[in-house]
């Protein structure tokens, strides 16, 4: 069966996402691009980027994924539900190409963009999404994408088989932290750790075999 998996989902020392507030001019809020800057620095994302530990964890985002499910915060600032026109933040070819469920309670037409991306709104729970999206995904896994509150929902749902963190080394105080009503949830998981000089930390969660 397909895996759901999580990558390069970053959160500062104090546990947070993303920060506050989020609007059409800052997508995360006061941390603005603070928690990716180390992503951003590698070829994955600049082809005159860096090729070492980053990167590699960076360029596993993509291959054998199927389907992406996100949340209503990913796809847009509080209030795109009532902008007809409001298509993502990503342009026409959004980096996805694939089928990605928006979850929201504000649903509307399907919309088809270039490059193989065609974005879902659903209301539904996570058993419920990731039911869909796996039917959708033809065989290969699905990307749980964020934000936080989609992440820890789907944690605390035991839906989530694979999970790589980026802890990065600020602290931002506020906003959406990923670990609340979490305890104890790394039991679940085998977890292995890796320092880049950088000054980031990559934490891999693998569900333990049953």
């Amino acid at each position: 069966m397909s895996r759901t998996r999580i990558h390069n989902f970053s959160i500062s020392l104090d546990g947070f996402a993303t920060g506050e507030p989020q609007s059409l001019e800052a997508p995360f809020g006061h941390a603005g691009h603070k928690l990716h800057h180390w992503m951003m620095r590698t070829q994955y994302w600049d082809p005159d980027g860096t090729d070492g530990v980053d990167h590699a964890y960076a360029e596993r985002h993509g291959p054998g994924i199927g389907a992406e499910i996100m949340g209503a915060n990913k796809f847009g600032p509080p209030g795109w539900h009532d902008d007809p026109d409001w298509k993502g933040w990503w342009g026409p070819n959004p980096p996805f190409h694939t089928p990605v469920f928006v979850l929201t309670h504000h649903a509307r037409p399907s919309l088809e963009m270039e490059g193989g991306n065609v974005f879902h709104f659903l209301e539904a729970s996570p058993a419920e999404a990731l039911e869909t999206a796996r039917a959708a995904a033809d065989g290969q896994d699905i990307r749980i994408g964020g934000g936080a509150t989609v992440v820890r929902d789907f944690l605390a749902a035991g839906l989530v088989d694979h999970m790589h963190l980026v802890q990065v080394p600020i602290v931002l105080g506020r906003g959406v932290r990923l670990w609340d009503g979490l305890e104890g949830v790394e039991g679940a998981f085998d977890v292995e750790t890796v320092a880049s000089p950088t000054g980031v930390t990559h934490l891999t969660f693998t569900r333990k075999a049953s």
